[in-house]
This record gives structure tokens, C-alpha cells and sequence, in this order.
């Protein structure tokens, strides 16, 4: 059963079984883990990971592939949910739950930004990423990949790069590079938002205008007294704050 690789879902297939062996490895899956796999695919992961498993959750949103996984596995074997996963609720598939897959490139930054709010439902994740996402995630502050999405990842979860993952393992061949990413979520991060959406909003304000300086860029949340109180140069960029800072910048306008 032939199935044509579609733009709009950004579907590119990994068919490389060194590679495949690879990520199951640092995947270990084990025999009643709660495994939920996203863009199932071909089933490049599904499959091997169903020989260890005892059964799978898959998250898919083409129809075509729906009906071919549910030709091929048994509902015994695989749960399939017919969905967007930028939209699907994870909770309702319990806690100790592992997320695995190959997103798509064009939803790999919101999908992740959906999943944090599963942070306590979920044991651990492993993703195929385009490799400039993923320097962004793990990027040190002072740093040009350093952004929102550093920012808003590292205050949930521990993150590091796994291995490289070369165009040619796919097809039809990206024209990036890829890579594999472990993300651990912090049993409880090391200084705690009191309220996480104001923490989202300032640090959103804050990457607004990158070349900005803090004075300009938070005017609306900080007056120079509250810099001064906070030990924080004014004419730094955003990019020059810590995430330890950011939460303290919102608990200080919380207060």
C-alpha cells in the first residue's frame, strides 16, 4: 500500500534502520511503559517498539494513514487517535506517560509548547527535530540561539541532544539536518513562577524586538527602580537573562 509523502503535514519518513535501531535503543522501552508515539507514520518506530510493548498509543492527523496502521495492527496492539496533535488532550492517556516521535518541522516549536502543559502527566519524551530547533532549546543564555523557546523548555525540562540524524535517512530527503533530543520534565524547576502566565508574557515581551534593549523592550512591566531592586542592567538584551532571572522578574511583579 503506497503512500505519497504530503507537504502540508510535513511528512518526511525515516528509513534508515541503523537510525531506527538507534532511537529505539534510547528509547528502551519496556514491556508495560505507557508509550504515546506522534506522526506514526509508516510505522519506522511503531513497529519495533511494538515488539517490546504491550501496547501503543499513536497520534495521527492524515486519514490515510490511519486506515493503513489500522489494516496492519490489531486494537489490541495500538490505540490510534485520528487527531492534530497541536489540539489533542494527552491527559486523557494517564500519567507515566512516554512521548515519542518524528514531528513534523513545521509544528515541531507549538506542538512543544502544547505538550509543556502535560509536564506532569509525562515520564520522559524523545523527538526527531530539525537540528536548528533543537540548538535553540538547549542554547546557553548570551548566545544567538538563545530565545523564548530556551527560555520557556528549560524552565519544565532537563534537554540534550542525543545524535545527528543526516538527511538521507529520510525520504523524500529534507534539506536539513536532523537530530534526536531527551527531554526529562523537572520533578519541580529550581525557583518556581507564582504565576506562570505572567512568566510567559514577559519573557514573550522581552524576545519581542531581540536587538532591543530590556528598558524598551519590558517599559510596560519595569520602571528603573524595579531593575534596580532586581540587580538588573537595563541596557542588557534579552537574550543576556537567565531563566532564574525571568522567574524573578515575574515573582516581582506578582508580589
Amino acid at each position: 500500500m503506497r503512500h505519497n509523502p504530503r507537504k502540508r503535514f510535513g511528512q518526511n519518513f525515516l528509513t534508515d534502520r541503523q537510525i531506527i535501531s538507534n532511537i529505539i535503543s534510547e528509547i528502551h522501552p519496556k514491556k508495560g511503559d505507557n508509550v504515546v508515539e506522534i506522526g506514526p507514520g509508516l510505522g519506522a518506530l511503531t513497529k519495533p517498539l511494538l515488539q517490546v510493548l504491550d501496547h501503543l498509543n499513536v497520534v495521527e492527523l492524515d486519514r490515510d494513514i490511519v486506515a493503513r496502521l489500522d489494516k496492519e495492527f490489531s486494537k489490541e496492539e495500538l490505540t490510534i487517535y485520528s487527531a492534530d496533535a497541536l489540539k489533542f488532550d494527552f491527559s486523557i492517556l494517564g500519567g507515566d506517560l512516554r512521548v515519542v516521535g518524528n514531528l513534523p518541522y513545521n509544528i515541531s516549536t507549538p506542538l512543544l509548547f502544547h505538550l509543556k502543559q502535560y509536564s506532569r502527566n509525562i515520564v520522559d519524551m524523545h523527538f526527531m527535530l530539525q537540528k536548528e530547533v533543537l540548538a535553540r532549546m538547549v542554547a546557553s543564555p548570551s548566545t544567538s540561539d538563545y530565545g523564548r523557546l530556551s527560555v520557556m523548555l528549560q524552565y519544565c525540562f532537563d534537554m540534550e541532544q542525543v545524535f545527528i540524524v543526516p538527511p538521507e535517512s529520510f525520504h523524500p530527503v529534507p534539506k536539513v539536518e536532523s537530530a534526536i533530543v531527551y527531554m526529562h520534565p523537572l520533578k519541580q524547576p529550581v525557583n518556581i513562577a507564582k504565576n506562570e502566565a505572567l512568566f510567559a508574557q514577559i519573557v514573550t515581551a522581552a524576545f519581542s524586538q531581540r536587538r532591543k534593549t530590556l528598558r524598551n523592550t519590558l517599559n510596560k512591566f519595569l520602571k528603573p527602580d524595579d531593575f534596580k531592586m532586581l540587580e538588573i542592567d537595563p541596557t542588557m538584551r534579552a537574550e543576556n537573562l537567565s531563566v532564574t532571572q525571568y522567574v524573578c522578574i515575574a515573582n516581582h511583579l506578582n508580589q
